[in-house]
């Protein structure tokens, strides 16, 4: 990838967790600032919309930093593995183990004595489907090997990049920041070979702008031009 695209990357994502963060943030949290729209009071709605778009601009990060530790395991793993299959099999487990550590944990830690499971599965199939949706976008524009890596990025990642809230089991921040998370991740992982493709044709435009400046040549007529490839 260019720079050039990685620059749009990062500051898209940045955007995109600004973005989500304010908004679920201002849904979340509307018990606390309803008096403020309220009562009109134009600083403080501000300072609260602010604040929720930095606190999303964190959660962009996280989520990149999240995103390129994964493109590199992800070749770790293929490099081992030698298998692309072995490696994505590796990675269905991983992903059982993710759900099943994401919702036991949680129970077992912060659950009360006769508190129902299912506030604590919710997490899970939230993370379920959107992962699937978006692993089954993947696949339909590139190709069926990106499934499971895509699959295990929406889920697996996810969940690491989201445990600073799992630990302390906030209300106002646990789904602000999955979300946030969510369409970062989803953001970065169905833009990627997008924004690798146009890479390769600035590269090739660039090398075939090289070509033309240097030694015409000849058309079927004869005639000298500069070559456009």
């Amino acid at each position: 990838m260019t720079s050039r695209n990685l620059v749009k990357l990062f500051w898209n994502t940045l955007l995109v967790g600004g973005v989500t963060t304010a908004i679920v943030g201002l849904l979340v949290r509307w018990h606390e600032l309803q008096p403020f729209f309220a009562d009109f009071k134009v600083l403080d709605i501000i300072s609260a919309i602010v604040w929720l778009f930095v606190m999303g601009f964190l959660f962009s990060v996280i989520s990149q930093m999240g995103f390129f530790a994964y493109l590199t395991i992800h070749r770790f793993g293929l490099g081992i593995f030698k298998s692309v299959s072995l490696w994505n099999a590796v990675q269905v487990v991983l992903i059982l183990f993710g759900l099943f550590d994401l919702v036991y944990l949680r129970y077992t830690n912060f659950a009360k004595s006769g508190d129902s499971l299912l506030p604590y599965l919710a997490p899970a199939f939230l993370l379920i489907i959107v992962g699937l949706a978006v692993a089954w976008i993947k696949r339909k524009e590139t190709n069926r090997e990106a499934f499971i890596p895509a699959l295990f990025f929406m889920i697996v990642v996810t969940i690491l990049e989201w445990v600073p809230v799992l630990n302390i089991n906030s209300s106002n921040w646990f789904y602000p920041m999955v979300i946030a998370l969510l369409a970062c991740n989803t953001y970065q992982i169905l833009v990627l070979h997008k924004l690798n493709a146009k890479s390769e044709q600035e590269r090739q435009q660039k090398t075939g702008q090289k070509v033309g400046k240097g030694k015409p040549s000849v058309n079927q007529k004869g005639k000298m031009k500069k070559s456009t490839v």
